[in-house]
């Protein structure tokens, strides 16, 4: 394992750093695509650096984002029961991952079944949120799901402002909330002339609280 050998002893879940240490170490650039959808798949991969993002994609190409995540996290994991992908997975940046083949993941579980059960919990805990987006979808307006999506953003201090930790282009929110990019300039062209919101450099930042409805 080489020099990802201390990335792994780093890694602060039990879980993830067990299932990391029984894997083979592979970066992927940025923009590739580590697990696509449909296809079949027995490995599941744990993030060593980078970030990624997990989507799913229509026919006619639009796309939805599920989640992000970054090191110590791990992706794949419903490749246990051997069925096929059920969504997507990109790098947004160079990632590096310890992927942890089936065999070996099987075996891990049987020396310690407490993996089992911290991995449910995770695919519960997945599960829920992805849930969430779908009810938002389903019950929620465009200018609602744009407005709780910044809601929940992490925002840093930056020049003594808090702007989003993200860059998010228009394409972006529109993958997140389901929407179009001409549908996301247009709400946030109206939340900034409203004084609701700032954007620079593809950070948002709160200048108020978004109105509950548009």
């Amino acid at each position: 394992m080489g020099t990802w050998d201390p990335a792994i002893g780093r890694i602060a879940d039990p879980v993830a750093r067990e299932l990391a240490a029984r894997g083979r170490i592979r970066s992927f650039a940025q923009n590739s695509l580590i697990i696509r959808e449909s296809e079949s798949g027995d490995a599941l991969f744990v993030i060593l650096a980078g970030t990624v993002q997990v989507y799913v994609s229509g026919a006619n190409g639009q796309e939805m984002v599920l989640g992000r995540y970054g090191a110590s996290d791990y992706i794949g994991e419903m490749a246990l029961d051997g069925h096929a992908r059920c969504a997507s997975v990109r790098a947004l940046e160079p990632t590096v991952c310890s992927v942890v083949a089936r065999r070996a993941w099987l075996s891990a579980i049987r020396a310690n079944p407490r993996i089992a059960m911290r991995m449910l919990a995770t695919v519960n805990r997945r599960t829920r949120n992805a849930t969430s987006v779908v009810k938002n979808l389903a019950l929620l307006d465009v200018y609602s799901r744009v407005a709780r999506l910044l809601l929940s953003l992490k925002y840093v201090k930056i020049d003594d402002r808090r702007w989003s930790h993200e860059r998010l282009t228009q394409r972006e929110i529109g993958r997140r909330v389901g929407a179009s990019r001409d549908m996301i300039s247009r709400i946030l062209k109206e939340l900034r002339t409203g004084g609701y919101i700032a954007i620079r450099d593809k950070r948002v930042t709160i200048l108020r609280q978004p109105p509950a409805r548009w």
